[in-house]
């Protein structure tokens, strides 16, 4: 049977808008099987990326369809902004239950991890009177236009606006942002904020709140000394500033724990979540503090926001990872994955550091060890050749010198080293020269 591969590429490229486009190869999907999926001519593909985190239960889980299928056969729509649906309301009982912020706690819903950023900043600078955000150079809140000026990454350089926002460094054990060791690399960081930017640019008592991700994903998957979110948290309470953790990408259970910011064992007053909460359905949410998302009435709505079908595919992602105890699974071959990779690749120079925390993972890759110059133009061609391969994962990072490893949460130990294998032969053939610069011209990715 002749492949239909080339027609859907040309027709993706027809038809589809470069705003919306960040391919890496032209892999398309057609079904799924646990954490892989096929495409129309039956090729199977491991994946390791999870659609940058949202196939958190891989692309088959029954639990999830059959709550989709049950709501669906109800109605096709029940929202919340006129309506009350009760998916909504069980769903939201489930997050006041288990997000461990300060309360009481109320649920707000949206579509995405960006409307979270954006309608967070929005209540809490009414609610606080404030008129200041803090920040971290390298996060990424999202992509409406307050999330990337709330962000500070290379992509949104161009983004005018967030004036509003003072960005401050990131503590990254492998690039201290102050140069020289990482030693007290916390300490420097929010000293800086504290002792310098408060004093002089930033006053204390016009910051409402400060948004930090506990461990930035797209600015490489850094992950910071165990002691930043505890200090931060108590730099938070003694100047009375709200703290907003974005766990847009990293919770329900991927980093080991239920959510991220549990390894600290603090409480932060707001929580943003997204990606995965849907079971692959859009849906966000803004967990916390009800004086905050009490401020005013209907001052942050979208018309389908809440929907049934949406909330009965989270409650259901939830209750999996729940009942089959996927956060342990997560800390375990997350543990297992990232030893495999220090064991199979940290022989090339090319390979600077490899992180992690559960089943979150970095690669950095470098021109060599020694000068730590970022390497875009491989990343790329290992991706290629990987997919090639049949492994999928995404390059990412400050640079585009990142791969970033985050399979769904479901993932086997065969699982793992079936990947290593193909990702290692990746590297040795693209380090070969066998990837050109002429196939991966046309996937720019990041």
């Amino acid at each position: 049977m002749e492949s239909r591969l080339p027609q859907l590429i040309e027709r993706d490229r027809r038809l589809i808008a470069n705003a919306l486009r960040m391919r890496y190869n032209p892999v398309v999907i057609d079904r799924g099987d646990g954490a892989a999926f096929f495409d129309p001519d039956g090729k199977r593909y491991l994946d390791f990326g999870a659609g940058w985190s949202i196939a958190h239960l891989g692309y088959s889980n029954q639990h999830v369809r059959d709550a989709i299928n049950r709501q669906l056969a109800k109605t096709t729509y029940a929202g919340l902004i006129s309506s009350i649906n009760e998916p909504a309301l069980d769903l939201a009982q489930k997050l006041v239950d288990i997000v461990p912020c300060r309360g009481p706690k109320k649920v707000w819903f949206g579509f995405a991890g960006s409307d979270a950023s954006e309608v967070a900043q929005r209540l809490i600078l009414m609610a606080t009177g404030k008129k200041r955000i803090v920040s971290f150079v390298g996060s990424w809140h999202g992509t409406t236009d307050a999330a990337m000026g709330l962000s500070a990454h290379p992509s949104f350089a161009g983004q005018l606006g967030g004036g509003h926002v003072t960005k401050i460094p990131y503590p990254n054990p492998y690039r201290p942002p102050f140069g020289g060791s990482a030693d007290n690399l916390v300490d420097q960081c929010l000293n800086y904020l504290e002792n310098y930017l408060f004093p002089t640019v930033c006053p204390p008592k016009d910051v409402a709140a400060v948004f930090v991700e506990t461990i930035q994903a797209d600015s490489g998957d850094v992950v910071p000394p165990a002691d930043f979110m505890p200090k931060l948290r108590a730099l938070c309470d003694r100047h009375d500033i709200l703290l907003v953790i974005d766990d847009v990408k990293v919770g329900f259970g991927r980093t080991g724990r239920m959510f991220s910011f549990e390894h600290a064992d603090i409480e932060p007053d707001l929580v943003l979540l997204g990606k995965s909460i849907g079971g692959g359905l859009p849906l966000s949410s803004i967990v916390g503090r009800a004086d905050i998302l009490d401020v005013g009435s209907g001052v942050a709505l979208f018309t389908a926001v809440g929907n049934a079908t949406s909330c009965a595919a989270g409650l259901a992602m939830i209750e999996c990872v729940e009942r089959d105890n996927l956060a342990a699974n997560a800390a375990k071959n997350g543990e297992y994955l990232l030893n495999q990779l220090r064991a199979k690749l940290c022989g090339y120079d090319v390979v600077g550091d490899i992180r992690g925390l559960g089943l979150i993972l970095g690669i950095e890759l470098v021109q060599d060890r020694g000068a730590k110059a970022p390497n875009q133009s491989l990343a790329a061609k290992i991706v290629y050749r990987a997919w090639e391969l049949g492994l999928i994962l995404y390059y990412a990072g400050m640079w585009g010198n990142v791969l970033e490893l985050t399979p769904p949460i479901i993932l086997s130990k065969a699982e793992v080293d079936e990947g290593v294998a193909i990702l290692a032969q990746a590297f040795a053939d693209a380090l070969s020269g066998i990837v050109s610069d002429e196939a991966v011209a046309q996937y720019a990715g990041w």
